[in-house]
């Protein structure tokens, strides 16, 4: 069985080859996955997930991490998810590698929104803007990027303002990235909006969205959470990545509740869009919405492409 940490995941999971991957396995229908939250007990804020993913006699891939929001603020700061990923042949149950779960999941994370905007995206977008500078920020930008070759600026946006001057002065040899103020004024701006946040409010203001603008949302995935507001979902064209546990996640079912949009507002899911059940886009002025939900079908198809590049 083989091993690789954080550094043999960067190298060997890269953005193009992954949403390349990410598209081809959307071809074909869902496989077998199931997920299991456990809170922490007496009330805890933490969390233990379990994911399962299993491709008949091709791979079975088990993620098992913890989700730890307040290691961020410990010194030094540590990942708020950190775990193990691992693969197993399908035909035999023998194990064949393990994986750092954390890099796993900022990959399969980021991987799937860099598949929305390859889908749902237009072609020419120049802008790009993120919102939220913790450790899935770098991610989004590498694998929007990726999926969209022509962005030239990148801006970065977050609550605590230093926090996305110190990503923007990290990523400056790489990318042509500020860090900015006025949210309204960034998400008027950008072409590709990517929220990676925990906020509990609405962040992303429909009125500020510009035609033919493709709005990214990660974060929001329990009811209670919120990164774009109601006239930001009724403006938009809605998809998801999957359905299964699309009413978990906060942008999708508080506006249900509300009445401003019903489950049919969902055009499409990623395999409709991937196997042409839907075309995506269909004019240059649509402003087009991806609910990330996640799910362990993608750590499947992200373990199964760490495989293949073995």
């Amino acid at each position: 069985m083989k091993s690789f940490d954080v550094a043999a995941v960067e190298k060997l999971v890269d953005y193009p080859g992954l949403i390349a991957a990410l598209e081809e396995a959307h071809k074909a229908g869902m496989p077998e996955a199931q997920h299991m939250v456990m809170d922490e007990p007496e009330g805890g804020s933490n969390k233990f997930v379990s994911l399962l993913g299993w491709a008949r006699n091709d791979v079975v891939a088990a993620k098992l991490v913890g989700v730890f929001p307040t290691n961020l603020k410990r010194q030094p700061a540590e990942p708020s998810v950190q775990g193990l990923v691992v693969v197993f042949d399908a035909t035999t149950g023998a194990p064949t590698l393990i994986a750092d779960g954390a890099a796993m999941t900022f990959r399969k994370t980021a991987g799937d929104s860099g598949l929305g905007s390859r889908l749902l995206a237009r072609p020419d977008a120049k802008t790009l803007l993120v919102l939220g500078a913790g450790g899935l920020a770098p991610h989004m930008i590498d694998a929007h990027v990726a999926a969209r070759p022509s962005i030239e600026r990148v801006m970065i946006w977050n609550r605590t303002p230093e926090r996305a001057t110190a990503l923007a002065e990290r990523l400056a040899d790489r990318y042509v990235v500020t860090a900015v103020l006025d949210l309204d004024d960034a998400v008027a701006q950008a072409d590709i909006v990517s929220c990676v946040t925990m906020s509990d409010r609405p962040l992303v203001k429909g009125r500020c969205l510009k035609p033919g603008a493709h709005l990214d949302l990660v974060g929001a995935y329990l009811p209670t959470m919120r990164e774009a507001d109601d006239e930001a979902i009724r403006r938009g064209s809605l998809f998801v990545d999957t359905r299964n546990g699309m009413e978990g996640a906060g942008d999708l079912i508080q506006p249900v509740n509300a009445g401003v949009i019903g489950w049919d507002a969902v055009q499409a899911d990623a395999f409709e869009l991937c196997q042409g059940v839907h075309a995506g886009r269909s004019a240059d002025d649509e402003i087009t919405i991806y609910k990330n939900v996640g799910g362990g079908h993608l750590d499947l198809y992200t373990a199964r492409y760490l495989a293949s590049r073995i």
